[in-house]
């Protein structure tokens, strides 16, 4: 029998079952508010249930995603800021759910840290599900995890796992994707969640507090300005897929840039021509491509420069497009064009920022 005076407890080891269950029922109306059709059970159960019949699809097709946010969370840590952190991390997944065409249904996190604090990790999933809500899917189930000795004091870590569903014949892109085509560029709110340790390293090297006035926004910190969040762009897109029936392609610019995501959609034989004179560059960006010395080349090939997601339309439709997604909140540019071309897959025109 084991001797009670040398006994240890979990507890004792690092990890305390009681803040778990204490962050469980914060959390249960922070994803209880994120309900919606097919999603009706409550947090809890060992998986998380959703009834695809109550979404009333004819020929379903579903489609997964999963992110992180990555160093980005180092920032958030910094300042001690964790309330907008978790809207990155649902806008990494939906984003990219809604270039197939598809409808984000669910969304389940996990977060792992070294301890739990139960106050801030609340903070934490509040943002999850204020994300959840901008996307229109329920936050269904997670997972939290204590791993004292694997992370630092303080430290945490985020993925995200969502997915969404969309009619098989209206899977994007498609097929009919062609040369002549219009890119409508919309606008981002600064940063998302890419090219942080870059940003990171700048700081470093320019010896800025995150705590010192931001040099690129009067109105607050560094560090806040820099977690400004992901914007997500699923509700006003299916409205343009929907109401015009004239969205082809949908390309979300996240890490490796321009250079990097355009070509996924785009057919043999067509390069993205993209005219860089044609949206103004945010104030983040060219801090930081003087800060840091950055070429324009590596600018556009690590951030979005100001554009977060790019719409492939007819250029008969692309008024029709534009003024849809500008009726939904949108910022839009007429950023390019697909060209014939068996050499190139993106082009450049003009000077970024000019």
């Amino acid at each position: 029998m084991t001797d009670k005076k040398n006994s240890l407890t979990y507890a004792q080891a690092g990890v305390d079952i009681d803040a778990g269950n204490a962050l469980v029922r914060a959390i249960a109306p922070l994803a209880k508010a994120t309900r919606r059709p097919g999603a009706e059970s409550d947090l809890g159960g060992f998986g998380g249930l959703f009834d695809l019949a109550a979404c009333n699809f004819k020929d379903p097709v579903l489609v997964a995603a999963n992110d992180g946010v990555g160093t980005k969370l180092k920032i958030a840590i910094e300042v001690d800021k964790h309330d907008t952190i978790g809207i990155d991390l649902v806008a990494m997944s939906v984003n990219d759910l809604v270039v197939q065409g598809a409808e984000p249904l669910f969304f389940l996190d996990y977060f792992a840290t070294s301890a739990l604090d139960v106050e801030r990790a609340r903070d934490v999933i509040a943002g999850i599900a204020q994300g959840c809500q901008q996307a229109g899917c329920a936050l269904i189930g997670g997972e939290t995890a204590e791993m004292p000795g694997l992370y630092a004091p303080k430290d945490y870590d985020l993925a995200g796992f969502s997915v969404g569903a969309v009619e098989r014949d209206e899977i994007l892109p498609a097929p009919s994707i062609a040369a002549g085509d219009i890119l409508l560029g919309l606008a981002s709110d600064g940063l998302h969640s890419n090219g942080f340790s870059l940003v990171r390293k700048i700081v470093e090297t320019t010896g800025l507090d995150w705590h010192a006035p931001s040099p690129f926004d009067d109105t607050t910190s560094l560090g806040e300005s820099l977690l400004t969040p992901t914007r997500i762009y699923v509700k006003p897109l299916l409205q343009a897929i929907r109401a015009t029936s004239a969205v082809k392609g949908l390309v979300h610019i996240t890490g490796g840039g321009f250079q990097e995501n355009l070509p996924r959609v785009l057919p043999d034989g067509c390069a993205a021509h993209i005219d860089l004179d044609s949206w103004p560059l945010p104030p983040v960006f060219n801090w930081l491509r003087q800060a840091g010395g950055i070429e324009d080349k590596e600018l556009l090939r690590t951030f979005n420069c100001g554009i977060g997601m790019i719409a492939v339309v007819d250029a008969a439709h692309a008024d029709a497009v534009t003024a849809q997604l500008k009726d939904a909140g949108e910022t839009v540019h007429t950023v390019g064009q697909l060209q014939e071309d068996a050499q190139s897959l993106v082009t450049f025109a003009g000077q970024i920022g000019s």
